[in-house]
């Protein structure tokens, strides 16, 4: 049998093997996606499948630091509605649910966890998870959605990407069907790619215009339908089985990396500065 040290799967574990993945300070890593619409040429699994993957991957080569968990599959499409197959969580309870896992890490001796989103609607979410973590328990919590692991080494996306930005890669993409066409061939419908960019990035606006690697200074989320007739929002003909390779790599190992430095990471005390004590508390548990 393999030892806690060498399994990365938490729900591999006993409970006992639980108290000593604590002991050890293991960081659990939580993905986050969605099931939704994307395009006729892919799945609806695209968001929770990379989401799992880059998280699964990472714990892989960092077994003796980290846990990756069960993923949260459903997220918060509410504007992605108009399409068949979205299946909709209201923002509050994806925020509850999610944060509910977390306390439950932290209530078991997890101190330290990660978040690795793979929707885009979802990131605002999680990021509110992670605040609450650390103000309603005495754990810490970090966030991100997988594709801002590529961003890391200034200059990566030459490697890759070919689509216009912005618009290439935002939704069922150039970036999104070369990480299925690696991962997940056989969830792909390669006959029925086909680009389509967003009709707001069309618009001609400094202000209102979007990517997965930036948008512009005025936020513009409308129901999807209004500004793609198939779905896909982005240059999906750009997309190649060894794209998705190279950015899967590139996001697993960047996450890997930063599994090391935040466990490293000292976790400074919190510190209160007012002169008299308060004499009420917050309206939920700090300490």
């Amino acid at each position: 049998m393999p030892s806690v040290k060498e399994i990365y799967k938490f729900d591999e574990l006993t409970w006992p093997e639980i108290n000593e993945a604590v002991t050890m300070g293991k960081i659990p890593i939580l993905p986050t996606g969605s099931v939704e619409q994307h395009g006729p040429h892919l799945a609806l699994n695209v968001d929770h499948l990379c989401a799992n993957a880059v998280a699964s991957e990472a714990a892989r080569r960092r077994p003796e630091l980290s846990l990756v968990m069960p993923p949260v599959t459903y997220g918060y499409v509410h504007h992605v509605m108009d399409f068949p197959g979205s299946i909709n969580i209201h923002y509050e309870h994806f925020i509850q649910y999610t944060l509910d896992i977390c306390k439950s890490l932290a209530y078991h001796g997890f101190k330290k966890m990660i978040l690795i989103n793979g929707h885009g609607s979802n990131h605002n979410l999680v990021d509110m998870v992670a605040r609450r973590v650390i103000v309603e328990t005495d754990a810490s919590c970090v966030f991100c959605s997988w594709w801002q692991l590529l961003q890391v080494n200034p200059g990566f996306d030459k490697q890759w990407r070919e689509s216009v930005y912005p618009g290439g890669c935002s939704h069922a993409c150039e970036l999104e069907t070369s990480m299925l066409l690696h991962l997940a061939p056989q969830h792909v419908r390669q006959d029925r790619i086909k680009s389509e960019l967003a009709k707001s990035n069309k618009l001609g606006s400094k202000f209102i215009w979007g990517d997965l690697f930036g948008k512009g200074a005025m936020g513009l989320i409308e129901w999807t339908s209004q500004y793609s007739d198939t779905g896909v929002i982005g240059e999906a003909e750009k997309a190649t089985a060894e794209k998705g390779r190279i950015v899967f790599e590139e996001a697993s190992a960047n996450l890997a990396q930063f599994i090391g430095e935040y466990h490293a990471q000292k976790i400074e005390p919190r510190q209160r500065h007012q002169a008299q004590p308060p004499t009420f508390p917050l309206s939920f548990p700090t300490d």
